[in-house]
């Protein structure tokens, strides 16, 4: 097999880039490793920049966002006793939209076939060759058979765990990376949500948060050390905690119901910034994680598909490479600025281990700094909302 560009994983920034290209004319073929199904199965979040809602609409795929998507003009900081809103509407003029990243893929994979993407799922043992020449190829296994694709470029959205990255040589890798002491436990229901707009909770207890699907799915998460099992909570359990926390500050108060998932999440912020390795390009989870706290991981990989994709349209239509070669510092300037962000919100919300009465006493001065600057809430909207391409 031969084509112009192969795009290794199936998850959103592979689609949306494989969309974008055949969009503009440009054969790809994305490579995936699991099943349509396992794709679809992964929970994520789903608070999306106009970045990503716009790429949406550029596409023409953007019907059930715009039907089913909430959006939002604000979300709330809490402590333990006063919600702090942050009204991004009247701050900045924009909003987000809350869309689960699911339906992003589902919308992506939907429209493939129509669009003349092409996707080859259950591709096991997925090897990526030759990245330093000008004629890099992959392959893979199926049914038994291994199968070359030959390209002009490959393109990593194979996420942390793909092997994209770790085609690289040790020697040309430059990675920052911070783990944190917690993780996220969390709980999907079909129950309505606890109050009309998103609230990240500082307590005593620890972090929490109350977020939405639609007006009839909550998803709510509550931070847990890092040693935690979600075996070692049911359900009851964690709906005590989360009324506890959310009751006192929300609307209408946590209102329960069965689970359809359950699960931790560790957090962790990570930069693996060589982006570029000859003919090999990274985008979204395989060149970076934010802490899910600024909701930034789906949002970043859009914008890194947005900068490959101008990049590779203006090679293959006029021979310009000036795109390709800047890519990575066009996008890692939006990246650290998410990551900053994702970093500074985790490190105000939540209780450090080893944290004493002076970082707590910190965290409650920036909150209530917070509750009356403007300027503050105008820099916190600012990030939240997406920062200018």
């Amino acid at each position: 097999m031969k084509t112009p560009v192969v795009i290794i994983g199936a998850g959103p920034s592979g689609l949306l880039l494989g969309h974008m290209l055949r969009a503009e004319g440009i054969d790809c073929i994305v490579v995936e490793r699991q099943s349509p199904d396992y794709v679809l199965g992964r929970i994520r979040a789903g608070v999306l920049e106009s970045v990503t809602t716009d790429m949406m609409a550029r596409l023409g795929l953007d019907r059930r966002l715009r039907a089913e998507g909430l959006v939002e003009e604000g979300f709330n900081l809490a402590t333990a006793d006063e919600l702090i809103r942050i009204d991004i509407k009247a701050l900045t003029g924009k909003y987000v939209t809350v869309y689960g990243q699911t339906e992003v893929t589902r919308d992506l994979m939907d429209a493939a076939a129509e669009r003349g993407l092409t996707i080859l799922y259950d591709a096991k043992d997925v090897a990526l060759h030759d990245i330093d020449s000008d004629a890099p190829f992959v392959t893979f296994a199926k049914d038994g058979v291994t199968t070359r694709i030959d390209a002009q470029f490959i393109i990593g959205c194979d996420g942390f765990h793909g092997p994209s990255r770790k085609a690289i040589p040790a020697a040309a890798v430059r990675e920052f990376e911070r783990e944190y002491p917690f993780g996220w436990l969390g709980i999907l229901a079909d129950v309505p949500p606890c109050h009309p707009e998103l609230i990240y909770a500082h307590t005593d207890r620890g972090f929490a948060l109350a977020s939405m699907r639609s007006p009839t799915r909550s998803r709510y998460y509550i931070q847990v050390p890092r040693t935690e099992r979600v075996e070692d909570w049911d359900e009851a359990r964690l709906w005590d905690e989360l009324s506890e926390r959310f009751d006192p500050l929300s609307d209408h108060g946590v209102t329960r119901g069965p689970a359809l998932e359950m699960s931790i999440a560790p957090l962790r912020s990570y930069v693996f910034e060589t982006m570029r390795h000859g003919r090999l390009f990274l985008a979204g989870d395989s060149a970076h994680i934010v802490p899910p706290t600024g909701a930034k991981g789906l949002n970043l990989a859009a914008s890194d598909v947005w900068y490959l994709s101008e990049a590779l349209v203006a090679f293959f239509r006029r021979g310009d490479e000036g795109g390709l070669a800047g890519y990575a510092t066009r996008a890692l300037s939006r990246i650290w600025q998410g990551e900053r962000f994702s970093w500074y919100l985790t490190k105000l919300m939540h209780r450090f281990a080893g944290d004493g009465v002076f970082e707590h006493r910190m965290q409650a001065s920036e909150l209530a700094y917070v509750a009356r600057s403007r300027a503050m809430q105008t820099a916190i909207a600012e990030n939240y909302v997406g920062l200018p391409l």
